[in-house]
Formats: C-alpha cells, structure tokens, sequence
C-alpha cells in the first residue's frame, strides 16, 4: 500500500528536486567566479538544506546525535557506513561548520546541475574506482588539504552503499592515506541509519515516512593510536551503532 500512495508524493518530490539542482547550479557558478570560496560554500550549505526539506514532502525527517563530540580548530576525517543519498546531504548540512570534503567517484563529477559542480570545485576529490592506484595521489591531496585549512574529509570506507542497511567490509586504504597525510587529524566515526529506507522499492517510488539518524560517536587522535587500531575501533564503534 506505501508504495503504491508513493508514486504520486515521489513525482512532485523528483521535481522539486530537480528544480532545486537546476536553480542552485548558477547561483554556485556566480558565488564561485565572482565571490570565491565562502560565498560558494554558502550556497551548497543552502542548496542542501533545499533538499533536506523537500524530504518533508515524503514524510523523512532527520535526527544528529553527538555533534559535541566532534573536536575544533583542528582536521577532521569523518568515517560513516554508507546507506543512500540522504546520507550526504545530511552530512554537508549538519557538518556544514567543519567544511565537509568527500570521497566521490568520477562518474558524479558530471552531468548532474549542481552536484556535479560542486564536486568539482568546491574541494571534494573523484576517484576512478577502475583505477584504484591512481586514486591513492588524490586522496593524498585531500590529506594535506585539510591538515592545512583545518577542515574536514568524509570517506565511506565500503565503497558502495548499502541496500539492506547491513554494513559492508570496511576497506583501509583510503582511510589509511588520510590519517598518513594528515597527521594532526582527529577520527570521528558516525553511524547512519535508515537512510536505506529511502530507495526501499528500488530507484522509484521513494520509501515514505523514514526518520534518519546521524549518530556522531568519540573523537580518535590520529597521533595517539597506530592505524590498525584505529580502523578497528572506527569499524566495530560504526558497526555497533547501526540498528537493523
């Protein structure tokens, strides 16, 4: 019965959605050429915060738990589980003080209005999971970027997200070049859950009424603990905190 009432809520939620990117997409373009990189930032931050809102329109709601916990002034690697789309727009809005720059695959760095320029241009890297040495020198650019802005790398270490909420194999190498490069970095592990529930039916309709949670846990010091520690106890804190 929920899917079939969705199909008409997730046709006006796709097109607001749409509106959304293609409005926002010049704003980005004049933020960034004419005023530079906070004015561009802002943008995003709000272009997000759109989307997070059209999610009313299919009954989603949000929840972040833990943002104390997240240190300042210094570099952060956030490391989640990956479920959906939800997962990032939620992430650049409530993490939108810490500068969030993202792990993406290069298939998202075109095509899509806004998203696609943002990507590009406002410090995120693309990747060619094809190519997975070549990936290695971008993520270590990406490092050194927040150790010296004092900003912010999310990475979602099972590459792909989640159709069942059931946490994949958590994969080290990428995690691994950020804390190498990026010495003064602190670790914050997060646990998303439900966003899954969004594409429970597949790419369309949308699943309708999901309350979707950042839970936000304890900061780890990159220079207090060798890195199988840390991806050990990022892993098993991300794994704990997901409810299936």
């Amino acid at each position: 019965m929920q899917k079939i009432i969705s199909y008409p809520i997730s046709f006006i939620a796709i097109l607001l959605f749409l509106l959304t990117l293609v409005i926002f997409h010049p704003i980005q373009w004049i933020c960034f050429t004419v005023f530079g990189y906070q004015a561009h930032k802002k943008s995003v931050d709000y272009l997000n915060f759109v989307l997070l809102k059209i999610g009313l329109v299919l009954g989603t709601t949000f929840k972040i738990e833990g943002r104390e916990n997240i240190p300042i002034g210094v570099p952060i690697i956030f490391v989640a589980n990956h479920q959906g789309m939800y997962d990032i727009i939620g992430m650049i809005w409530f993490l939108r003080k810490f500068h969030p720059k993202f792990v993406s695959k290069a298939e998202l760095g075109k095509g899509i209005p806004s998203v696609s320029y943002n990507l590009r241009h406002g410090g995120s890297v693309l990747i060619d999971r094809k190519e997975p040495k070549t990936a290695l020198p971008i993520i270590k650019g990406l490092s050194e970027y927040i150790e010296k802005h004092k900003r912010s790398a999310v990475i979602f270490p099972e590459g792909t997200r989640s159709k069942t909420g059931k946490p994949k194999e958590f994969a080290q190498s990428g995690l691994k070049i950020l804390c190498k490069y990026a010495p003064s970095a602190y670790v914050v592990p997060i646990s998303i859950n439900n966003s899954w529930k969004f594409f429970r039916f597949g790419a369309f309709p949308f699943g309708l009424g999901n309350l979707i949670t950042f839970t936000i846990h304890d900061a780890m010091a990159v220079k207090d603990y060798p890195f199988e520690e840390i991806i050990e106890k990022t892993e098993n804190t991300i794994v704990q905190g997901i409810k299936l």
